[in-house]
């Protein structure tokens, strides 16, 4: 039998991702199989044992394939550059989440999966760490933001900046997590965008608050 090129060996990596993602979605992690994995795949379980160590390595390869939302908008999009509006700044960042959300399919179904179709319980603990990570990290940068905008006089410090960049980060959560149960409902950006708008100007000094 001829050896497999790397590209093959990839293609077949690949299959098995896409595989397990659509299965996780439909059933759920803990009832899904490598057996169902592999059937869907058209691989055999050897297939996989190949690529992934057990189940839990190949979810976190799934989760190491695709951006999540607020990775996003937090870690990697750098400081807001000098001469910029900080609340502007956080406000595009966390809209381009919620675009990613809405109009890329794979993201918004791998963010499912990690947040609706997964029990944090033995192996798969680590993915609940690193859902803890990626919330932190997007709170450290919404909260460096706020901390800015408050030395401008842009803010007004009656709320910690910590507090602020907590209740920001609840409200895009929790508009994601509303929306994904029914698409349908409501235009996640557009109303990502009017509501965080609104949350800032109440946040900003009362010598910058946009007139109503």
């Amino acid at each position: 039998m001829a050896r497999r090129t790397k590209d093959e060996a990839l293609a077949t990596r690949h299959a098995i991702l896409d595989a397990a993602e659509l299965l996780f979605q439909q059933r759920g992690v803990s009832r899904t199989s490598l057996q169902d994995i592999a059937a869907a795949a058209q691989v055999t379980r050897g297939a996989i044992y190949w690529h992934f160590k057990d189940k839990a390595d190949l979810f976190n390869a799934m989760m190491d394939r695709a951006i999540m939302p607020f990775e996003e908008a937090g870690a990697g999009c750098g400081a807001c550059p000098d001469g910029d509006d900080p609340l502007t700044f956080i406000q595009d960042r966390l809209l381009r989440a919620l675009k990613l959300t809405a109009e890329h399919e794979p993201t918004r179904r791998v963010f499912e999966i990690a947040t609706h179709k997964v029990e944090y319980v033995d192996e798969l603990l680590a993915v609940r760490d690193r859902h803890l990570q990626c919330r932190n990290d997007c709170l450290a940068e919404v909260e460096r933001d706020l901390k800015r905008a408050m030395k401008l006089g842009l803010l007004s410090n009656r709320l910690p900046a910590r507090a602020a960049a907590l209740g920001l980060h609840a409200l895009i959560d929790g508009l994601i997590q509303n929306w994904m149960l029914d698409p349908t409902a409501f235009d996640l950006v557009k109303i990502g965008r009017q509501v965080t708008q609104a949350y800032l100007t109440g946040l900003r000094a009362e010598t910058q608050a946009v007139p109503a």
